[in-house]
């Protein structure tokens, strides 16, 4: 259940920076506050320009402020799924109280038993989900704190990504006045706001289709699986209306929204309206049929490519589906032309709040409600991750690996047996390839 509370989501796109204040009462999500500015200094979900990015930021963020009536501080920033990697995980220690009751601090540390790993200069931990816990051999335990028992495991998810994009965010969140609460995983609020516990289960992908980029996430086994990011989005529609049009950005953008339609079978060649065309002094007619033809043939290839991506991981054959959302996803015969590209079942997202009833929110609505529902258990390895002190012991310093932490007796060989193995299957290999050097 969501928490009691006020929470803050803020999406940073390549067209628009959104906030949304959510007031949670006994898990019921009320929201108070929106805010919406023009983004600049975004390219394709990237920032390119911190001062541009930190003045949209504020824009938005005073929009929400006036409209909830609060000062917002903390936010929940989406990060988007850009060169994202997800690895399994696993950490093992000894519960180190004396009474043998796992707490919050055991929880931490065998996060950072899970997390020792060497990770690339250029890439960053941004979070580590745990999904079941294992108590002296007994698995499937979602909170050990509590229990007795002398073994704690922890199985788990990593997620990595760029240290530019999570430093340029965070810098410009933090230089707007702001202080970040959490990093939320985009795709990963998306698949487990939107989806329902079955298509979570047998396997649904989202496509997620924003203004400078389009996303695509596999979710199975309630796990997020798979993501993409393709460089083309709803801005790139635009831009070739324009350009066959020979129109104004501002224009073609209008076109778009008052006579688009990605399916060109459901319009009409005898349908016109007039267009600014640059060098002209009177405005041309151009047919519905036209313009849609002219927008298929960006979305098309926006589809192709997800479908090649899905194809070599076998996504499609899930149960689920696709499920499109995203500011551009809400184009008129954009489900009709993807179902036909994909030949799979595939519905269209729309939030359904008031006032906010439009897939260009479903982001920063999942960001928030997200955020609002992690667990106590996934604070705690975080913390693992952030070196931030435990939620009831604030004195806790970040632990080392379990091997190096001189509370564990030695005469408790079974915590130490997966490192000696680990040794002596390494010492094996070294003498086998020494021997084939020589032999």
């Amino acid at each position: 259940m969501a928490k009691t509370g006020m929470y803050v989501g803020l999406d940073i796109g390549t067209t628009s920076v959104k906030v949304v204040v959510a007031e949670y009462v006994e898990g019921q999500m009320n929201i108070i506050g929106v805010g919406n500015a023009k983004s600049e200094g975004i390219n394709r979900g990237i920032v390119v320009d911190i001062d541009k990015t930190v003045q949209a930021i504020q824009r938005a963020v005073r929009q929400a402020e006036e409209k909830a009536g609060i000062q917002i501080r903390n936010v929940n920033v989406g990060l988007p799924a850009n060169l994202l990697e997800v690895e399994h995980c696993q950490g093992m220690i000894a519960v180190s109280s004396e009474s043998k009751e796992i707490t919050n601090e055991d929880v931490r540390n065998v996060a950072s038993a899970a997390l020792v790993r060497s990770i690339p200069p250029e890439r960053q931990i941004i979070t580590i989900m745990p999904q079941e816990f294992t108590v002296d051999g007994f698995e499937g335990i979602k909170d050990p704190r509590g229990m007795i028992g002398v073994r704690l495991e922890m199985i788990g998810v990593v997620f990595t990504g760029p240290k530019t994009i999570i430093h340029n965010i965070r810098k410009c969140v933090e230089k707007a006045g702001l202080v970040v609460n959490e990093l939320v995983i985009t795709p990963l609020a998306l698949t487990e706001t939107i989806l329902s516990d079955g298509e979570k289960d047998f396997g649904t992908t989202v496509i997620d289709i924003g203004g400078g980029q389009t996303t695509v996430a596999v979710m199975h086994d309630k796990q997020l699986k798979f993501t993409n990011v393709n460089q083309e989005g709803g801005e790139f529609v635009t831009k070739d209306i324009s350009t066959v049009l020979n129109t104004s950005f501002n224009n073609a953008e209008a076109l778009k929204i008052n006579y688009g339609d990605a399916y060109p079978d459901r319009t009409s060649a005898s349908e016109e309206f007039p267009v600014d065309v640059i060098g002209k002094s009177e405005p041309v007619k151009i047919d519905e049929r036209y313009l849609s033809e002219v927008i298929e043939a960006r979305m098309e290839q926006i589809f192709v490519k997800a479908k090649d991506v899905l194809d070599e991981i076998e996504a499609l054959e899930l149960p689920g589906g696709i499920v499109l959302t995203g500011g551009a996803a809400s184009l008129p015969g954009v489900v009709d032309l993807a179902q036909e590209i994909f030949g799979v079942n595939v519905k269209l997202h729309v939030p359904n709040h008031m006032g906010l009833r439009n897939p260009v929110f479903t982001n920063v609505i999942s960001i928030v409600d997200y955020s609002a529902n992690l667990s106590e258990v996934y604070q705690m390895a975080k913390s693992a991750v952030t070196g931030e002190k435990a939620l009831e012991q604030p004195s806790a310093v970040q632990p080392e690996p379990m091997y190096e932490q001189p509370q564990y007796e030695p005469e408790e060989v079974t915590y130490q047996e997966p490192e000696e193995q680990h040794r002596e299957g390494f010492t094996n290999k070294v003498k086998n390839l020494f021997s084939n050097i020589f032999d």
